[in-house]
Order: structure tokens, then C-alpha cells, then sequence
């Protein structure tokens, strides 16, 4: 939306009510009256969400500051009333103190009083805590809500629908504890559609199972240990905010046996493959079913195959979908890194090169930490034992080597 010339982007829920909501908190007045009975429950009966303001008056400094919050929260809309009739529709007490301010919501928790100073600034922010449901499923419409809310933080349940009934209500609770500091989600594990997928994503294959998440860039994961209880998740809720856990990865199982030119590499064994100081790392980190992955792969063996016989050197690949380290963090598939040996303690190098062998082995000679020469085939006989042949010869040999490597590849 464009207003006098400025763009303005659309920051809330994929939904015809959310649109239509924002659109008009743009277009028309932040805070709207409310002066009959018969208009506040038409009000109640079509919003989802709202701010009520109840005051002495409908103009004046109280007024002002609710006008000035509203435009901070684009998706709720705001109302005011002066008229006790009015307010007890709102459940508000006609009897109390004015200024006075109520939250409604068309969920577990339906009502949030407000009972802190009158300005703009602390009024957005109870409504900020407060205006998303205490527990959000998990759909389409509600990710980009998730994802995209300011709090990164989330505390998420994964169950069946069966199962959800049974400890959504400790999640709820919990969630009222945590308000502006954690997002609470729910993800239907048996939602083939969404919940499936999500779980996928996140390495959970039973529940229940109580998830906290960071959901920022660094995207880290952090398992509740033990059974699912309000208490448990209010000590899980505690230590992920005291950052005192540990983060989970996804592996999958370390192979019995990896004696291929292409070492593979998984979440656990990452640390004794691809950060041994002692080795030179090629690590390409690939998806199933990534086209490009495909068409690099016969490329990528034939690097491999090439290169077995030089112990320093490792050129190995893992799966990104099915396992995750700290140091092996893919921007899309497939991405490929370099960690060089004696300086495993600094982040990879990106390798950007044509994707073809020759491109693969220069980079790698360039930037190999230790110095490696191409193994002799078999049944090519040895040089000659003289000092000065076996100069001679090594030299040669050197650059015959990479020159059949070139033409052969």
C-alpha cells in the first residue's frame, strides 16, 4: 500500500480479516467511538481482537495517547467509549476509574485488563504482549505471524489432535508466565498438510514433545527432557530465557562402515570427520532431492575418486535435511565448504568455482593447508633412485599428473 507516496508493507496474517483490518487502520481513524449499546455488540460480534478505551470524555489527552497506540499496532482495532452502558458490553465496570482499558479476545484467554501508566508507549506495549493467543496452532496463515513477530524466542508442543487436549491447558497456563518474552505454538503432528512437514523440519518424529526455538539465524533447538507438565515448562520456559541449555542437533545414525571415496558425514560424527585438524575438508552439504545436487554428485565422486589416496585430504558430503552442526550451515543446497587443516577454529570457506573437477582441484591445491601431490596410478614404474633423477622425475611427475588429471577430467 502506498500512503502520500510512502510504501507501506503488510506485516501481519495471510488473512481476508487481518488485511482488511490493517487497510483500515491506514485509511481511516485509529480510535473509533462507541456511543450505543446495539453498536458494541455489532463490534463484538464481528472482531476477533479489539482495544476498548473507557473515558470521562471522548476528546482530550487520554483519548490522544490511545489514538497515538493505535497506530503502533496495525493489526487490532481500537475503540473508545464515555457511555457505563457501553462499557459493561465491553466488560468493563461502569463503576471503575477512568481512564480505563480492556483487551478482548475471541479465545482461552478472553479478557486482559490494563493497569499500568496512560501513554501511547506502555498502552502498545500491553497490547503487543497480549494480542496474539496464548498458544498459536500452527498453519499457514499463522507462520508468517510466527515467524515474523519481533519476540524470536518460541516454546513449541508438538502433538496429535488426539493428544493435544491433554496438554494444550498446561501450555496455556504456561504461557500466560511468559507474555513478551516467549511465543507459544502448537503443531498438529497429524496435519499431513502442515503439521507433518514442520515436524520434519524440526527432527521431531513421536510426541508429545516440548520444543524451545530461537528463530532467528542462528535457528537453534533446544529439547524438553521428562514428562509435559505446567511445572516442567515453566523451569523448561526459565532456563531457555537464562540460556542454560543445551541445543539439540539433528543426526542421523553414523554409518557401520564409511570406507568410500565420499566420506559421509552426519550430526555426530561431524566433529571427528570434518573438524580433525589433521585433515584437509571438502564437505558438500546436500539435499535429496535438490536437482543441482544431482547433476554435481557424478562430479563430485569423480573429485573423489582421484584424490583417495592422499591421507590429508577428505572430500566428504552430508545430508542437510536430516542432519545440522553449528559449523556446517548451508544458505540453500547444495553449499560447499573448505575447512582447512590446523584452522578448524575459523568458519569454513565458501567454495564458489565452477562445478567441475578441474575448478574443484585447483581450489583445493590453492587452499589445502597441507601440500599433497596426485598419487601415481598402479603399474606405473618408480623413478629413478639418483638424487638428481628423482628431482627430476618429482617434478615432472608433478606436472604430468595434474596435466592428465586436466585433460582426463
Amino acid at each position: 500500500m502506498f500512503i502520500d507516496g510512502v510504501h507501506k508493507t503488510y506485516p501481519g496474517q495471510r488473512t481476508k480479516e487481518g488485511i482488511v483490518t490493517w487497510i483500515k487502520k491506514k485509511t481511516g481513524p485509529g480510535v473509533k467511538n462507541v456511543t450505543t449499546v446495539e453498536e458494541a455488540e455489532t463490534i463484538l460480534g464481528a472482531e476477533d481482537k479489539l482495544v476498548l478505551g473507557f473515558f470521562d470524555s471522548l476528546v482530550g489527552s487520554d483519548s490522544n495517547e490511545l489514538s497515538s497506540a493505535s497506530k503502533l499496532e496495525d493489526d487490532v482495532n481500537f475503540y473508545q467509549t464515555s457511555n457505563p452502558d457501553v462499557a459493561k458490553v465491553f466488560q468493563v465496570d461502569p463503576k471503575a476509574k477512568r481512564p480505563s482499558l480492556v483487551m478482548l479476545k475471541k479465545e482461552a484467554e478472553k479478557l486482559s485488563n490494563y493497569d499500568g501508566k496512560f501513554t501511547a508507549a506502555a498502552i502498545s506495549e500491553f497490547v503487543f504482549e497480549n494480542k496474539l493467543p496464548l498458544v498459536n496452532n500452527f498453519t499457514r496463515e499463522t507462520a508468517p505471524m510466527i515467524f515474523e513477530n519481533p519476540i524470536k524466542n518460541q516454546i513449541l508442543l508438538f502433538a496429535t489432535s488426539k493428544d493435544s487436549e491433554k496438554y494444550l491447558p498446561a501450555l496455556q497456563e504456561a504461557a500466560k508466565l511468559f507474555k513478551g518474552k516467549l511465543i507459544f505454538v502448537y503443531v498438529e503432528m497429524d496435519n499431513e498438510e502442515v503439521g507433518k512437514p514442520v515436524s520434519d523440519y524440526f527432527g521431531v518424529s513421536d510426541g508429545p514433545k516440548v520444543l524451545a526455538y530461537t528463530g532467528n539465524e542462528d535457528g537453534k533447538k533446544f529439547f524438553l527432557d521428562g514428562e509435559v507438565t505446567l511445572a516442567s515448562i515453566k523451569a523448561f520456559g526459565e532456563d531457555f530465557l537464562a540460556d542454560k541449555l543445551k541445543p539439540f542437533f539433528k543426526s542421523d545414525p553414523i554409518p557401520e562402515t564409511n570406507d568410500g571415496d565420499v566420506k559421509i558425514v552426519v550430526g555426530d560424527n561431524f566433529d571427528a570427520i570434518v573438524l580433525d585438524e589433521s585433515k584437509d575438508v571438502l564437505l558438500e552439504i546436500y539435499a535429496p532431492w535438490c536437482g543441482h545436487c544431482q547433476t554435481l554428485e557424478p562430479i563430485y565422486n569423480k573429485l573423489a575418486k582421484h584424490l583417495r589416496g592422499i591421507d590429508s585430504l577428505v572430500i566428504a558430503k552430508m545430508d542437510g535435511t536430516t542432519n545440522e552442526h553449528p559449523r556446517g550451515k548451508s544458505d540453500g543446497f547444495p553449499t560447499i565448504l573448505f575447512f582447512p587443516a590446523g584452522n578448524k577454529s575459523f568458519d569454513p570457506l565458501t567454495v564458489e568455482v565452477d562445478r567441475t573437477v578441474v575448478a574443484f582441484y585447483k581450489y583445493i591445491k590453492k587452499h589445502a593447508s597441507i601440500p599433497f601431490k596426485l598419487q601415481k596410478p598402479e603399474g606405473v614404474p618408480a623413478a629413478s633412485k639418483t638424487a638428481e633423477t628423482t628431482t627430476k622425475d618429482v617434478t615432472a611427475e608433478s606436472s604430468t599428473k595434474d596435466k592428465d588429471v586436466k585433460d582426463e577430467l
